[in-house]
């Protein structure tokens, strides 16, 4: 199979959709790789790295021309839409959900769109979204501590605080892979942790792990309200897979919080789970509500784009050659978690979420 890799043009999006590692091994199994010059660079990846893995550098047009299936990091930008034809396979982090526009444009192409979020695995899990959601988590933690400064518009507190000075209150709300992370790094920063999910049997698990360091409460309106009136930083880590995310901070409580706290909001890509979240670049990563700092970055993991791309393609890499290997239908019925990552099939909107 001819498969292509595009620089992304997302702002500050320095990831790649496949390391030179990824394509040796693809063209190692004798299919074609053209990649678009200077797609790796963000993530120090050359285009003679490419060329002595195996791959053809060339043009974006080039590679759409010779290209089958695409394989990309983030959703493509309109100006990107008119690259696809009928005959494209697009496997690449969509977030559809909460762009019906680009919904439709994607689909009057005719293509056929796979979303790294939707892929499942045997046991219901989201292995491609996993990663990405790791790091996230972990930066959520990092870039809230760094929101908190004074400089940078927050009230000046330090997440660990020191002996006699207590330290700041984090609450994350939704204990799967991004919170947990998030939760991982704040504890490890000595902050005080505060975890909300309406899943009673994941808090006991986290309970039970982190005895002592980590308050585990069952999400609702009313405990998620009295946790995000005491806190200094809110991380949003909620996931409704493929479909918008809930939103569970309300604006009317800000007024009520006190200033210059911050709020992370990871789901943002969904469309957000607060109410005054709206999504912001790595270029200018905050604004203010009502005195209250918001962070909401659409692609956070680009910031560190080497350890992401390898973390990717380390998931993803085993997809792209059953595709490669079987052909889009084939691999299709072969693997019903694959199949549960089509979007958009042959311009169809197929994908439950976005119907």
């Amino acid at each position: 199979m001819n498969i292509g890799v595009i620089k992304e043009i997302k702002v500050h999006e320095y990831r790649v959709g496949l390391t030179p590692d990824s394509v040796a091994e693809l063209v190692k199994n004798n299919h074609w790789v053209w990649v678009e010059s200077g797609a790796g660079l963000g993530a120090n990846f050359t285009d003679q790295m490419y060329q002595q893995a195996g791959a053809i550098v060339g043009t974006k047009q080039q590679v759409f021309e010779h290209a089958n299936l695409i394989v990309k990091v983030k959703e493509p930008l309109l100006e990107e839409v008119g690259f696809f034809k009928p005959e494209h396979v697009l496997f690449t982090y969509l977030h559809l959900a909460a762009d019906k526009k680009l919904t439709q444009a994607l689909a009057a192409t005719g293509a056929t769109f796979i979303a790294y979020e939707t892929v499942t695995n045997e046991l219901g899990q989201l292995p491609l979204l996993q990663p990405m959601s790791q790091i996230a988590g972990r930066l959520a933690t990092q870039v809230g501590a760094q929101s908190l400064l004074k400089s940078q518009g927050g009230k000046g507190k330090l997440l660990g605080g020191l002996p006699g000075v207590p330290p700041a209150h984090v609450v994350v709300i939704g204990a799967g892979n991004v919170g947990k992370q998030a939760a991982l790094i704040a504890m490890g920063m000595q902050a005080k942790v505060t975890m909300l999910d309406t899943n009673i049997d994941r808090l006991d698990q986290l309970k039970n792990k982190y005895a002592g360091n980590l308050d585990c409460v069952i999400a609702s309106e009313n405990t998620i309200k009295a946790a995000v009136l005491e806190a200094d930083l809110v991380i949003g880590a909620v996931l409704v897979t493929g479909a918008s995310s809930p939103k569970l901070v309300k604006k009317d409580w800000l007024s009520q919080m006190e200033k210059h706290s911050v709020l992370v909001d990871v789901a943002i890509d969904q469309g957000g789970c607060f109410e005054t979240s709206r999504p912001t670049t790595h270029s200018e990563p905050t604004y203010e509500v009502d005195g209250i700092v918001h962070y909401c970055v659409t692609n956070m993991p680009g910031a560190v784009p080497v350890t992401s791309t390898i973390a990717l393609n380390n998931a993803t890499l085993p997809y792209v050659k059953r595709i490669a290997e079987l052909g889009l239908e084939k691999a299709l019925a072969e693997d019903v978690g694959l199949n549960n990552g089509v979007n958009i099939l042959h311009g169809k909107v197929v994908y439950k979420g976005l119907i």
